[in-house]
């Protein structure tokens, strides 16, 4: 194993952390200063054996402070854990410390067993992300390690040389649109554009012109020739996500479309011809939805030539391990910050979770404990409310029919839900709502008799889970991001720079949420 790194101008200190990580045999280098430190650096960098494991360093020495190293080191060793030890006086820097990437601080005068169990937690965390990083070096486009993401990767290496219409079946979240990437990267069409549209997310009126284009002047404001997705995709593949949710008389002409491959725009009459692979996917139950008269059966079959069917995140559980690095390393690079690492207890828990929004809400999870997390190592106790409530068994109490009408009462008034936010719409996790539980709870007692609004929350939830119910995330977000918004334009009298500074959001962020919610 590499050495650790002990840099402090305090022989004493350098002392008796050396003899205390021997007695651990963990190796040891000390340094008196910054400078003796980068140096080392510089001669260890044609050999990573060379270098340390961990790095322990004061803030305040002669020659360059610690808070500079830690820079100087971040900005070419991302990933090696650095503990800052700091006196009391110094907690401000040691915060600081890190925004800049600092694995830890150990105050001064330290208890040793904290010490060296912290530095031993430095060198687990940093073992363990040297594995991963090799394993993530050329991160693939899918991860899964479970029999059935496996049966998935198999069945689109044996279409990889054909053209077949593909459905792809799964519940909302569970990565639909990355299998049909996926199928369309490794066909004879890679070359060929990927488009993609949400047949759910466009209103009826425009879904016809968004699928096949329309000419000039076809109806009010179609003031030129607009070409199609269809047309747009020439030559490539055509995703068509949420198919169930496709109006019954366009089903018509997408069904003549993949017939004879030939189209009309909105007001044309000329038959364009389409050279597209089609790939469907859907959350629905399309046998049902033909049965009760909602889908055409034609269709059904034209589209149902191969079907993958997308487990669910809690049927992989085994893959939420990596997946959660994964996320956590895209989400660091999204925001320009160091990535964060997770223990093995916080991943345990994480595990316990049945992930009801699937990969989608893991992912989310990943963005806020990006955001939200306070230290660089998260820990079991960092991870959202809903993942700990899981996880803790903790289940808000449920109370009588009483309590069920008044929650009733309380939710009736929120607004209804779109159908183009309603399927495949991205939600920051609930957890982010639990930062503002104490300033509502009695707001939510007074409005509706509920004890607590986690209560009530819970009990909508059950509400919806019991009717089988698969977007309850999406359904149960916009309605508390709606009342929450509401609740604070009513307390600012409509003024929406006020209402956003209240809430502690931005003024864009308020007025994206009003537009996607419909508030206005």
């Amino acid at each position: 194993m590499k050495p650790i790194w002990i840099v402090d101008d305090d022989q004493s200190i350098r002392f008796v952390l050396e003899k205390a990580l021997l007695r651990e045999d963990l190796p040891t280098r000390s340094f008196t200063n910054t400078r003796e430190v980068l140096a080392a650096l510089e001669q260890a960098a044609d050999d990573e054996q060379q270098g340390p494991q961990v790095l322990v360093s004061d803030i305040r020495m002669p020659g360059g402070s610690g808070l500079d190293l830690l820079d100087k080191i971040k900005a070419k060793h991302p990933g090696l854990p650095v503990i800052i030890m700091t006196a009391f006086s110094d907690l401000d820097s040691a915060v600081s410390a890190f925004q800049g990437g600092a694995f830890e601080y150990l105050p001064k005068p330290f208890d040793l067993p904290r010490a060296v169990e912290l530095i031993r937690r430095a060198v687990d965390e940093s073992q363990r992300e040297e594995v991963a990083e090799e394993r993530m070096v050329a991160a693939p486009e899918m991860l899964g390690q479970a029999p059935a993401m496996q049966d998935v990767f198999r069945a689109i290496g044996r279409l990889s040389q054909s053209n077949v219409t593909v459905l792809i079946t799964g519940e909302s979240g569970s990565g639909k649109e990355l299998v049909a990437r996926a199928l369309h990267k490794h066909s004879p069409r890679t070359n060929g554009p990927f488009v993609a549209i949400n047949t759910a997310a466009i209103p009826k009126d425009l879904l016809e012109s968004e699928l096949f284009g329309h000419e000039r002047g076809a109806f009010t404001g179609a003031q030129t020739m607009r070409r199609g997705r269809f047309e747009q995709a020439e030559g490539g593949t055509l995703f068509l996500d949420e198919i169930g949710d496709m109006p019954f008389d366009l089903q018509t002409r997408l069904l003549r479309v993949l017939s004879d491959g030939h189209f009309y725009r909105v007001g044309g009459h000329n038959s364009v011809k389409a050279n597209v692979r089609v790939i469907a996917a859907t959350h629905q139950d399309l046998e049902q939805r033909v049965k009760l008269g909602g889908f055409r059966e034609d269709l059904f079959h034209r589209l149902n030539v191969i079907r993958l069917r997308l487990p669910a995140l809690r049927e992989r559980g085994e893959d939420v391990p990596a997946l959660t690095r994964h996320f956590l390393q895209v989400s660091a690079r999204q925001l320009g910050v160091e990535p964060k690492r997770i223990s093995d207890a916080a991943l345990a828990k994480l595990a316990t979770f049945g992930f009801p929004g699937n990969v989608r809400q893991l992912e989310n999870i990943c963005h806020w404990l990006t955001v939200m997390a306070p230290a660089q190592l998260i820990e079991a106790k960092d991870l959202p409310p809903e993942v700990m409530a899981v996880a803790n068994g903790s289940v808000a109490p449920v109370g009588d029919a009483q309590h069920s009408a008044d929650l009733a009462a309380a939710t009736s008034a929120a607004p209804p839900l779109a159908s183009a936010t309603a399927h495949g719409a991205e939600h920051e996790p609930l957890a982010a709502t639990g930062l503002a539980s104490s300033a509502s709870e009695g707001a939510s007692t007074a409005a509706s008799g509920i004890s607590s609004w986690e209560a009530g929350l819970e009990v909508e939830a059950q509400a919806l889970l019991a009717a089988g119910r698969t977007d309850v995330w999406d359904v149960l977000s916009r309605r508390f991001e709606s009342r929450l918004i509401l609740t604070a334009l009513a307390n600012t009298r409509g003024r929406r720079i006020e209402a956003a500074q209240k809430l502690g959001i931005g003024r864009n962020t308020i007025t994206r949420k009003i537009q996607e919610l419909g508030i206005e």
